[in-house]
C-alpha cells in the first residue's frame, strides 16, 4: 500500500509539472499544421556538485573551486580550449548541447568525447526539464534570445543554489572557505549577453578575459583561442591587406538562387596554382572559373554561391603550375574530382563568389613560415594541402613550434585581410619524422586512426571462441570441400575464399565464400556505430587502419587456412563455357585448405607436375575467370591501367629498402572475375527484394568534355579514340595496343583511368534502374558484397542478402531510405579519402626512400602546361612536373613567355591544341608531347620550410640552362622495350571492384 501511494503521489506530482508546447511545423507538402507536445518538468535533477546535500551524488563531478557554464557559442568556436587538460569543472546545459547537435555535429561529438572523459569533470545538467530552471518563451522573443536567457537563468540558479546552501550549511571554517571559494561563472562572447548577466548580478566573463585573470600558470590557453577571441590591437599589417567585397548575407542568397540570379555549388581550389579555383553548379555542363578577387575568400570545399560575368568578361584558365617549395611535387591522381581539363586558350564561363552557404574549415596539419623576427607573436602558417591558403595566427610559442608539424583551425577571414585568421590547435611532432609525417596523412584525409574504445571492444566475443552445434544446424557445412584463399603477400585480413567441384553431368559447382562479418557486429551496437563511421580499412605504405578491431579482421573473421570460420556463400553451377546454370545464396561453415598468395597460386597453376585436386581446381577456375573476363569485354568493360608500387621495409627500422611496380598475374584475375561475378548476382539479389533501400554502387558516364585532352594528346600519337560509349573506347584502346608500343598503350589506359569519375555507392530508391550502370564494368547494376571485413558497404549488404534469403531478420534502418543515403555519403567520403591517404602514404615514403640518392631514369610525358610538363617514371610510379620556366619569367603573350635559364634565356611556345610545349634556349630547342620520352634526375630536397620536396630535373633533351647534367649508366637508364615491359606488367584492371 505504501509503494501504491508513493507511486500516485509521484504520478500526480508530473502531472503538476506538465507543460504544452504548440508549435507550427511545415509538412512535406507544403502545408501548415499546429503541433503540441507535452513537456515534462522535475524537480529531482541532480545538479552534479560532490558537496551537494540536496541533490544525489551520482553521477557527481563538479568540484569546488570555480565551475564554468559556457554559452553555445563557445562552445561552438572555443572547443580547442575547452578540450585542453587544464579546462575542467564544466557544467553543460542541455541547451547548450542541442544548439550544439542541431548546428554543427562535428561539435557535439567532439563535446559529447569530452563528457564522456572522467577526468574533465564535465556535467550536463538538464535544464530544459527542471522545475527551477525551465523558462517559457515570451511574446516577441526570438530562440535565439530565449536560449540565452535560459542559459542566465540556470547559471544564476546553479550560483545561488551552491553558494548559498554551501554557506548556510559551513559548520566549520574549512567548509566556510569551500563556500567562500567556489563560484559558478558564465563564459559568453556575446556582448548582450555578457551585459545582460552583468546587470543580473551573475558572474559572467569573455573567454579571453577569464583565462588571462585565472588561468595565468596555463599560457599555452591563449593560443587556443578562436581569432575573434585575440586582442582588438591585432590589426592587420599594410603587406596584408586586401579589398575582398562583402558577402551577402544567407538569407538574400538563397532568395537570389530561387530566382536564377545566382547559382550555389561547391567551390574546388586549384592544386597547381593558387590564381585560381572553379565552383561545380549543379546542372551545369561545365565549372565556374573563378580567379583572383573574385574568389572572394572562399576555401576549398566550401558550399557558395557564385554571380556568373557577363561573356565578355569571360577568360581562359592559367593553365600553369606554381612552383612552391613548401609542398611535394609528387601528388598522384586518382580520377578525375577536379575540373575537366579544357583548351587553355579557350574562354570559359567565369563567375565571382558573392557569399558563403556553408563553410567546410577543418583542422589543417602544416608549419609555420620561418620569420626573421625573435619572439613575435605573429607567425604565418603554411598547410600541407596546398589548395588552403596561408593562415595568419597568433602564439606565444613560436620558438618552439619551428621545424615542427602543427594543427591550426581557421576562425575567420576578414574582409580587409589577404589571409584567413586562425589559431594553434597542437603539435604533431617534428618535420620529417615518419611518425609525426604519417600522422599528419591521418589527419590531413579525415581517417578514424584513434584507439578503440572500451565499448567498442566489449561487443567482441569472448575467446576462446569456437563453433558450436547450434551454429552448424543453422548453415550449411562446406568444410569438406576444396576451399582455397589467395591474396596479395602478408594479408591477414582474408575476406574472400573460391572453390570448384566437377560434377558428373561435365558442369562445375564454383562457389564464392565471404568472411560473416555481420554474424559479428549486429545492428545498433557501439561496434557497428564505430565500423558505420569508419567506413572501410586504410591501407598505407607501412601499415593499416583497421575498420574493425584485429580480433574480428585477423582473426575470427579472417578465412586462414586450416581454421573453420562462419561464411556468406553464392555457389553457381557453371558449363565449361561459363554460363550460369544455377545460383544459390546462403549462411556456410568452411575450412580453407590453403591460404596462398598470388604468387604461390600462380605456381600452383604454371608446375606441371603438380596434379593435385586443390591445383586442379585452380586450374579450372583460371580457365572460366578467362572466359568471364572476355564476355564482361566484349560487353564493353575497360581494361585500365594505373601505376601502383610496392615497398619493401626493412624489418626494424620499417624503412623502405625497395621500390618496385606491382605486378599483375593470371591469378589476381581469377579472383577478381569471380568477386566481381558474386557482387552482380548479389546487387540483383537484394534489389529484388528491397527495391528502394538497396546499398548499391554505380559508375556514371563520364562526360565528353573528361576526355578532350585525352583525344587530341592521342592524335597527336598517330591514334584515334572513339569514346562514345565504354564498347568503343575498349576497341579504340585494344586497336591502340595494335599500333603504337607497349608503354604507349599503358600510357593510354593510365591516362583513360584519369578521365573516370568516381564510382559511388548509393540507395536505389534514389535513381532510375537505367542510371544504376556501372560504366567501367559495363554492369547494369553492382554492389560490393566481398570484403566486409574492411568496407563497412559490404557489410550492409550481407545484412540486406541475409534478410533477402530469410537468414536474417530486418531492423528499421536497414530499410530507411533516408538513412541508408546517409550513410552511403559517409561512405563515399571514407572511400575516396582513404584513396587518397593511401597515395599519400606512398609519396610519403617515396621521400624517404630517395632521400641522399640521385637517380636518373626514363620518365613519359603525361601532360603539358604553359610552363611545364608533367612526367611519370614507370620504374618507381612516380610523377610531378619539370618547370621549364623560372620564377622570375617575364610575362609574354599567349603564345609564348620568356625564361631565365642559368645565364641562357628559354622562350616557351605553348600550343594547346596538340598539346605541346616547346622551349628554346639559345638556338637549342626542344618540343615536348605527351606519350615523349625523357630521362629526368630524381632527388630529394629540404626547404627553408623544412618541407621534403621530390624533385625532378630534366637530363634529356639537353636544353641548356634547364636540364642538368647527369651520367647516364645503362643501369640507370632502362632500355625504352624494359620498361614498357615493366610497365605493361604494371598494368591492372581499374580498382573500380
Amino acid at each position: 500500500s505504501h509503494h501504491t501511494t508513493s507511486t500516485f503521489s509521484l504520478h500526480l506530482h508530473i502531472l503538476n509539472m506538465l507543460k504544452q508546447k504548440t508549435f507550427q511545423k511545415k509538412t512535406k507538402k507544403g502545408s501548415v499544421v499546429s503541433v503540441q507536445r507535452e513537456h515534462y518538468l522535475r524537480d529531482d535533477i541532480s545538479c552534479g556538485f560532490r558537496l551537494c546535500a540536496e541533490c544525489s551524488k551520482e553521477g557527481a563531478v563538479l568540484q569546488e573551486g570555480d565551475i564554468l557554464v559556457p554559452d553555445t557559442n563557445v562552445v561552438l568556436h572555443q572547443l580547442d580550449l575547452l578540450e585542453h587538460s587544464a579546462v575542467t569543472n564544466v557544467v553543460i546545459l542541455s541547451t547548450v548541447l542541442e544548439e550544439a547537435k542541431h548546428r554543427s555535429p562535428n561539435v557535439y561529438n567532439r563535446l559529447r568525447t569530452i563528457i564522456k572523459n572522467e577526468s574533465k569533470r564535465f556535467f550536463v545538467f538538464v535544464n530544459e526539464h527542471a522545475r527551477e530552471t525551465y523558462i517559457e518563451r515570451e511574446p516577441d522573443e526570438s530562440a535565439n534570445d530565449r536560449n540565452d536567457r535560459a542559459i542566465r537563468v540556470a547559471t544564476k540558479w546553479y550560483n545561488e543554489h551552491i553558494t548559498g546552501q554551501l554557506a548556510g550549511e559551513a559548520a566549520d571554517a574549512s567548509n566556510a572557505r569551500q563556500a567562500h571559494s567556489t563560484s559558478v561563472i558564465l563564459l559568453t562572447n556575446d556582448r548582450g549577453n555578457l551585459d545582460k548577466a552583468v546587470a543580473e548580478n551573475i558572474p559572467a566573463y569573455q573567454v579571453s578575459e577569464y583565462v588571462k585573470r585565472f588561468m595565468k600558470a596555463e599560457p599555452a590557453l591563449l593560443d587556443l583561442l578562436a581569432h575573434n577571441e585575440l586582442p582588438e590591437s591585432d590589426h592587420t599589417p599594410a603587406q596584408e591587406r586586401a579589398a575582398f567585397a562583402a558577402h551577402i548575407p544567407l538569407a538574400e542568397l538563397q532568395k537570389a538562387v530561387k530566382t536564377g540570379k545566382l547559382h550555389q555549388g561547391v567551390y574546388h581550389a586549384s592544386r597547381e596554382t593558387s590564381k585560381e579555383g572553379y565552383v561545380t553548379v549543379y546542372g551545369m555542363d561545365r565549372p565556374v572559373l573563378v580567379q583572383g578577387i573574385n574568389m572572394n575568400r572562399a576555401v576549398d570545399g566550401d558550399v557558395v554561391c557564385v554571380e556568373l560575368l557577363d561573356k565578355a568578361s569571360w577568360v581562359a584558365s592559367t593553365d600553369e603550375v606554381e612552383e612552391d617549395e613548401a609542398h611535394t611535387v609528387a601528388e598522384g591522381s586518382l580520377m578525375s574530382e577536379e575540373a575537366p581539363a579544357t583548351l587553355a586558350t579557350a574562354k570559359q564561363v567565369t563567375g565571382k563568389v558573392v557569399g558563403i552557404v556553408k563553410r567546410n574549415w577543418r583542422p589543417y596539419c602544416g608549419t609555420l613560415l620561418p620569420t626573421d623576427q625573435p619572439n613575435s607573436q605573429r607567425q604565418l602558417f603554411v598547410p600541407q594541402d596546398r589548395r588552403i591558403p596561408r593562415i595568419r595566427i597568433q602564439t606565444r610559442q613560436g620558438d618552439s613550434l619551428k621545424n615542427m608539424r602543427i594543427i591550426v583551425v581557421i576562425d575567420s577571414w576578414p574582409t580587409d585581410s589577404k589571409y584567413p585568421q586562425g589559431h594553434y590547435v597542437r603539435t604533431i611532432g617534428p618535420a620529417g619524422d615518419r611518425d609525426a609525417e604519417t600522422e599528419v596523412v591521418l589527419i590531413e584525409h579525415d581517417v578514424p586512426y584513434e584507439p578503440f574504445s572500451q565499448a567498442v571492444l566489449g561487443d567482441l566475443p569472448r575467446l576462446p571462441w569456437g563453433i558450436t552445434d547450434n551454429d552448424l544446424s543453422e548453415r550449411t557445412d562446406l568444410r569438406a570441400l576444396p576451399i582455397c584463399s589467395i591474396d596479395p603477400p602478408g594479408c591477414t585480413d582474408i575476406d574472400d575464399a573460391l572453390h570448384l567441384r566437377a560434377l558428373e553431368n561435365g558442369n562445375y559447382e564454383v562457389g564464392v565464400h565471404i568472411a560473416d562479418v555481420s554474424h559479428f557486429i549486429r545492428p545498433g551496437t557501439a561496434l557497428d556505430e564505430e565500423a558505420a563511421r569508419r567506413g572501410t580499412t586504410v591501407y598505407l605504405a607501412n601499415r593499416r587502419i583497421d575498420m574493425v578491431p584485429e580480433l574480428l579482421s585477423s582473426n575470427l573473421c579472417s578465412l586462414r587456412g586450416g581454421e573453420e570460420r562462419f561464411a556468406f556463400s553464392v555457389v553457381w553451377v557453371m558449363t565449361p563455357d561459363a554460363e550460369i546454370m544455377t545460383s544459390k545464396f546462403f549462411k556456410s561453415v568452411i575450412k580453407s585448405e590453403a591460404a596462398m598468395t598470388y604468387a604461390e597460386a600462380q605456381m600452383r597453376i604454371d608446375d606441371v607436375h603438380d596434379k593435385s585436386n586443390l591445383t586442379k581446381s585452380i586450374r579450372n577456375l583460371n580457365s572460366l575467370a578467362k572466359k568471364l573476363k572476355q564476355r564482361r569485354l566484349d560487353q564493353g568493360a575497360l581494361f585500365l591501367a594505373s601505376p601502383e608500387v610496392r615497398f619493401s621495409l626493412e624489418s626494424e627500422t620499417h624503412d623502405p629498402v625497395d621500390l618496385e611496380v606491382k605486378q599483375m598475374l593470371e591469378t589476381n584475375s581469377l579472383v577478381e572475375e569471380f568477386m566481381l561475378l558474386a557482387n552482380v548476382a548479389v546487387a540483383e539479389r537484394i534489389y529484388e527484394s528491397f527495391p528502394q533501400c538497396s546499398v548499391l554502387r554505380r559508375h556514371p558516364t563520364p562526360p565528353d568534355s573528361n576526355y578532350e585532352p585525352l583525344v587530341r594528346a592521342a592524335r597527336s600519337a598517330g591514334i584515334e579514340l572513339n569514346t562514345e560509349t565504354s564498347l568503343a573506347l575498349a576497341k579504340s584502346l585494344d586497336k591502340a595496343e595494335a599500333s603504337s608500343d607497349k608503354y604507349t598503350n599503358t600510357l593510354l589506359r593510365i591516362l583513360t583511368t584519369r578521365c573516370m569519375l568516381q564510382a559511388v555507392y548509393f540507395a536505389s530508391g534514389c535513381f532510375s534502374k537505367e542510371e544504376f550502370r556501372h560504366y567501367g564494368l559495363a554492369a547494369p547494376i553492382y554492389t560490393h558484397f566481398t570484403s566486409p571485413i574492411r568496407r563497412y558497404s559490404d557489410l550492409l549488404v550481407h545484412r540486406l542478402l541475409a534478410a533477402a534469403i530469410r537468414a536474417d531478420k530486418t531492423y528499421p534502418s536497414l530499410l530507411d531510405k533516408d538513412k541508408c543515403v546517409a550513410l552511403c555519403d559517409n561512405l563515399n567520403w571514407r572511400h575516396r579519402m582513404a584513396q587518397h591517404a593511401s597515395r599519400a602514404s606512398t609519396d610519403l615514403h617515396c621521400l624517404i626512400f630517395f632521400k641522399g640518392k640521385t637517380v636518373v631514369h626514363e620518365a613519359y610525358v603525361i601532360r603539358v602546361r604553359k610552363n611545364a610538363v608533367t612526367v611519370l617514371v614507370p620504374r618507381y610510379g612516380i610523377e610531378g612536373p619539370i618547370h621549364l620556366d623560372r620564377p622570375s619569367s617575364a610575362a609574354g603573350d599567349d603564345s609564348g613567355a620568356a625564361a631565365k635559364g642559368g645565364n641562357s634565356l628559354a622562350v616557351l611556345h605553348y600550343d594547346p591544341q596538340v598539346p605541346s610545349l616547346e622551349a628554346e634556349v639559345g638556338g637549342v630547342r626542344a618540343r615536348f608531347k605527351v606519350f615523349d620520352r625523357v630521362v629526368v634526375q630524381i632527388t630529394v630536397e629540404e626547404s627553408k620550410m623544412v618541407q621534403r620536396t621530390l624533385k625532378l630535373r630534366l637530363v634529356q633533351p639537353v636544353l641548356p640552362g634547364l636540364s642538368v647534367a647527369a651520367d647516364l649508366p645503362s643501369a640507370g637508364v632502362q632500355s625504352e622495350s624494359t620498361a614498357a615491359s615493366t610497365a605493361a606488367s604494371a598494368s591492372k584492371r581499374k580498382k573500380t571492384k
